[in-house]
């Protein structure tokens, strides 16, 4: 998948643009629309806090860091003398868990403010009252997606693309 970008002016060419879009058979789950805090968006798909922060980010990295701390704990539970007497993998798996999951948990909750790093480099033109548009589509459907944007839409910018793949394979 790749994840597409574009400034529209106004919510109505913002509008006139996910028009376009379902016509060239976008699903609308993959349409997402950030706007200055305030703007109504009307039926408009708004960003999710999947888009909007970076949420995804944050918990890989909570998995990570806490399941590595986990780790770490278990094997130093398991060398200490006189520590548990639990069988070693069974104390390794579940510190490891545990730490992932606290892990998750904590990161989750800071990433709720952090918004998506991804977008820094849009926020001006948002602050301005424009309209972003994110759009995710297949590989094969990018040139046709940014044709049909481009054909429908003269005002409507291309803001580029990034490939979408799941840090974890």
């Amino acid at each position: 998948m790749k994840r597409l970008y574009f400034i529209a002016p106004s919510v109505g060419r913002a509008s006139q643009a996910v028009d376009a879009l379902l016509l060239e058979r976008v699903p609308e789950k993959h349409i997402h629309i950030i706007a200055k805090e305030g703007v109504p968006l009307g039926d408009l798909p708004e960003a999710s806090l999947m888009q909007k922060t970076d949420f995804a980010a944050a918990i890989e990295k909570g998995i990570t860091l806490g399941g590595a701390a986990g780790m770490l704990a278990g094997l130093v539970a398991i060398a200490m003398p006189g520590g548990l007497v639990l069988a070693g993998g069974a104390t390794l798996l579940a510190t490891t868990v545990a730490g992932a999951s606290v892990g998750t948990f904590s990161a989750s909750l800071k990433a709720l403010d952090v918004p998506n790093s991804r977008l820094h480099k849009f926020e001006d033109e948002v602050r301005q009252g424009r309209i972003l548009i994110i759009v995710d589509v297949p590989s094969d459907k990018v040139e046709m997606t940014r044709t049909a944007m481009a054909a429908a839409h003269l005002d409507i910018k291309d803001k580029g693309k990034e490939t979408l793949m799941p840090r974890f394979p």
